[in-house]
């Protein structure tokens, strides 16, 4: 049978997982939201 707690204090996340975690974090990426605002500020702009 295994033992959950056992593993669990074995277990070291590797650091390739670690470094892309820092890298995807540090970039600033454009989400829908911010998509959707930039539209609605042009098409107010558009429309004056």
């Amino acid at each position: 049978m295994i033992d959950f707690e056992e593993e669990l204090k074995k277990f070291h996340p590797s650091l390739e997982v670690e470094e892309a975690e820092e890298i995807i974090y540090s970039q600033d990426l454009t989400d829908m939201t911010d998509i959707l605002v930039q539209l609605m500020k042009e098409t107010k702009h558009t429309q004056q």
